[in-house]
């Protein structure tokens, strides 16, 4: 069964490293993937290649789509005559229904949606206009995949058809992501960082929405708060570095420059997360955020803001705070923090096992193939 994903970019995003997961996995002995990116390669087009999946770009500018790059993405896709395609994210759900549209067979098409919808304010003004186009045109995809219950309510109440609802949460390595002793004594190594020292961490690209002020904010309020308290902070991810002038000017005016570690894109980011002592969420728009996963499954305990299906990620395993609130969030970090050592460990331990045994890649992946195979050959 030939399946086809369409996608915005292959940059590194929550959504970008979900389809590489669930490629990674696919039972190739039954399903023949094949990706095409809109835009360009990104940073996991080699990767996925590498798995031995084909991967098509258009060269598409962002926003800004061409007759000529319709036409080349519409060929492609004839080419390579799928059993199905499969969108991801609003811009590459479009292309997906266009593709399917054009092609001279009736072709299922499944959108995948990642995100929540608190409001369209939140949201570029092309981007919102996509979704409005999207809810008016909802009734065409064969099933409408949501990452979170949230989001699906969420979308349903701005015009997306209920009757096709389905969710399938993210998917997580059980194996990349675990706890390391060793690698927390390395990278604390690296940065000059005492093993007795709290470290609080956020792993995020830069985005608005990923709200980088909020956690700033209550890391100047933990500090001034607490100045005797041995802690420092780290963030790593897309455009989150020291050249990123909106990060450094706030650090600098809540005078943080000394407690945070500001390092960018990086590609170990199983090792940077089970280094800390606490992970955080600091979002106030977000679906189902991969970090959250990805640290418990370290053993590392979560505080995150109450957005998406967070609440429903962590469980009794962390705690829950208010969005936009750096007073909760800092407080729910001394919470944390006050309980010692010991006391996190133990929830760590609750947090890794609640991770397996309900957000596994593999049980994740089976869901996707079960509903590959229900629609093809219903």
């Amino acid at each position: 069964m030939k399946i086809l994903h369409v996608i915005t970019d292959l940059f590194t995003g929550g959504a970008e490293i979900m389809l590489y997961k669930l490629l990674s996995c696919t039972d190739r002995d039954r399903f023949e993937p094949v990706v095409i990116s809109l835009i360009d390669r990104g940073t996991l087009g080699d990767r996925i290649e590498a798995l031995g999946i084909p991967v098509h770009t258009i060269g598409m500018k962002a926003g800004k789509p061409t007759p000529a790059s319709v036409w080349r993405l519409v060929s492609i896709a004839r080419q390579l005559k799928p059993d199905l395609i499969q969108g991801w994210m609003y811009h590459g759900n479009l292309a997906a229904q266009l593709t399917g549209t054009f092609l001279p067979q009736s072709i299922p098409v499944l959108w995948n949606v990642r995100h929540s919808l608190y409001t369209l304010k939140y949201e570029k003004k092309i981007t919102a206009a996509v979704i409005k186009f999207c809810a008016s045109i909802s009734f065409l995809p064969t099933k409408i995949i949501y990452n979170s219950q949230t989001g699906a309510e969420q979308h349903e109440q701005n015009g997306y058809s209920n009757r096709k609802t389905i969710v399938i949460p993210n998917g997580f390595d059980t194996e990349l992501f675990a706890p390391s002793t060793e690698y927390s004594t390395s990278f604390r190594q690296e940065l000059g960082i005492p093993q007795n020292t709290v470290l609080i961490g956020l792993i995020s690209r830069f985005h608005p929405m990923k709200d980088h002020t909020n956690f700033l904010n209550a890391a100047a309020l933990l500090k001034k708060q607490n100045p005797g308290l041995n802690v420092k902070f780290v963030m790593a991810g897309k455009d989150v570095d020291w050249d990123n002038q909106n990060l450094y000017q706030l650090a600098k005016e809540l005078g943080l420059v000394d407690s945070m570690y500001i390092l960018g894109e990086r590609h170990d980011m199983p090792r940077i997360t089970a280094a800390l002592d606490i992970a955080s969420s600091s979002s106030y728009s977000e679906s189902f955020p991969n970090i959250i996963g990805e640290a418990m499954l370290c053993s590392v305990p979560c505080v995150v803001t109450d957005i998406g299906d967070s609440a429903w990620i962590v469980g009794n395993t962390g705690l829950v705070v208010p969005p936009r609130n750096p007073e909760a969030l800092c407080a729910g970090w001394l919470k944390l923090i006050d309980m010692g050592i010991e006391a996190r460990r133990k929830i760590g331990v609750r947090a890794r096992q609640r991770i397996e045994q309900l957000f596994s890649i593999e049980s994740i992946v089976q869901k996707y193939e079960q509903l590959y195979q229900e629609i093809i050959y219903e």
